[in-house]
């Protein structure tokens, strides 16, 4: 297998973890505030991890203080922007029940399709920095998007959904994913001596999403086990990125 087939592979496996999380709320209905609190945090838990430990040590390494700079600030102004123009959103007219039960799910969705662009990018770069890191990358994300899955489908069966409606809603999100590892493989072979700016990009995009997103998330579902969750992540990727 090439390594650009390699890099959509394993993306498109991370983003169709979207889906299976819908499914499993579509057949058994929502798990326990627990269990999402726990996978949230251990995503993230991977996630700084991958970011504290590889992407960022790896961009210093092999690239220019400044473009590591840039690219951690870009990363980072990348993401707040998409946040605040997802949660600026706001209804002109009364909604009922089911309506805004209907919107939040279409919101959560949109901010899932949002990420999983830098997600993938992630990856891509991960792996084309060093071989591995783009999988354990792609593992992370897979936590993540299980849970984001979840999210989506729960406000969208709660507001009487057709069922096939929201899987395909679901399958369409899982594709954002290896458009971004796709984008970030074109990016890095465009821009010749750049991986340690793209490298640093992901890292930043990320560390925003644990820090803005995930941690606080895990932490108003359950915040004890959202610590377990988050020590277990990061140490789990801790331990493999010493193996490796």
């Amino acid at each position: 297998m090439t390594p650009i087939l390699e890099i959509l592979w394993i993306s498109t496996i991370a983003g169709f973890a979207t889906t299976l999380g819908s499914i499993l709320v579509l057949l058994f209905g929502r798990p326990q505030e627990r269990v999402l609190a726990t996978l949230l945090a251990g995503a993230g838990g991977v996630m700084l991890a991958v970011v504290s430990l590889d992407l960022l040590p790896t961009a210093w390494k092999i690239g220019p203080p400044l473009q590591v700079l840039l690219g951690l600030i870009f990363g980072l102004l990348f993401m707040a922007v998409a946040d605040h123009q997802l949660n600026s959103t706001s209804p002109t007219l009364p909604l009922t029940r089911r309506q805004r039960l209907k919107r939040v799910g279409l919101l959560v969705a949109s901010g899932i399709a949002l990420h999983d662009i830098p997600e993938g990018m992630a990856i891509a770069v991960g792996q084309e920095a060093t071989e591995g890191l783009g999988f354990i990358i792609a593992l992370a994300i897979t936590l993540h998007n299980l849970p984001e899955g979840m999210a989506t489908t729960a406000p969208l069966k709660m507001a009487n959904i057709r069922r096939w409606k929201i899987l395909l809603l679901n399958i369409g999100i899982a594709f954002f994913t290896p458009l971004g590892a796709l984008l970030g493989v074109i990016a890095v072979e465009a821009v010749k001596g750049s991986l340690a700016f793209f490298l640093a990009l992901a890292g930043g995009a990320m560390a925003f999403l644990v820090f803005a997103e995930l941690w606080p998330l895990s932490r108003e579902r359950h915040p004890h086990y959202a610590l377990l969750g988050g020590v277990i992540g990061y140490v789990f990727f801790a331990i493999i990125s010493l193996l490796h």
